[in-house]
């Protein structure tokens, strides 16, 4: 019994090495995917964001500024993630404009209770929205804002070099 209580602490260990290293960088690296694969779409695309109506205050811009901001911001936000530089200014950015995407395209038009809500997450949409995506999507990006890119990551080496080229004397 002891050993197997020995094993199971060496896996723990073990498994705990990985933890700043491997969920990040698996999280960073298909959230870049995903929203790397939509920039392009609308960069290689025509602008659909005419028919829209977006939530204050994204609805005082114009529909082609929006199409940029949305363009530019999923192409440098999924390259940034795949070097794990600046993650959390991402991470945050990228969950806003998903928030925008929800309410503007995902988000049943309309809905009078929660069952009818709770239809709407789904992947398709069946006339009753489909946020469950882009929900999800938002909730991986948390840990990336709350504890950072991991150790496989840009961020982690500047922050590495940053604290290293302090010295304990540059503060007098």
């Amino acid at each position: 019994m002891t050993r197997l209580f020995a094993l199971y602490g060496k896996t723990i260990n073990w498994l705990g090495l990985g933890a700043l290293i491997i969920p990040p960088l698996l999280l960073r690296l298909i959230l870049a995917y995903e929203y790397g694969e939509a920039g392009y779409m609308k960069f290689s695309g025509e602008n659909w964001f005419a028919h829209l109506s977006f939530p204050f205050p994204f609805n005082v811009l114009p529909v082609e500024l929006s199409w940029q901001m949305a363009t530019w911001f999923e192409l440098i936000g999924a390259a940034a993630l795949v070097l794990g530089l600046a993650t959390r200014f991402f991470s945050l950015s990228l969950i806003i404009l998903t928030i925008v995407a929800i309410a503007s395209v995902h988000w049943p038009e309309q809905w009078s209770s929660l069952g009818e809500l709770w239809k709407g997450y789904t992947v398709l949409d069946d006339g009753y929205g489909n946020y469950k995506l882009p929900l999800l999507f938002m909730l991986m990006f948390l840990p990336l804002l709350f504890g950072g890119a991991g150790k496989a990551s840009l961020d982690y080496l500047i922050a590495r070099r940053s604290s290293a080229n302090k010295s304990p004397t540059s503060a007098i």
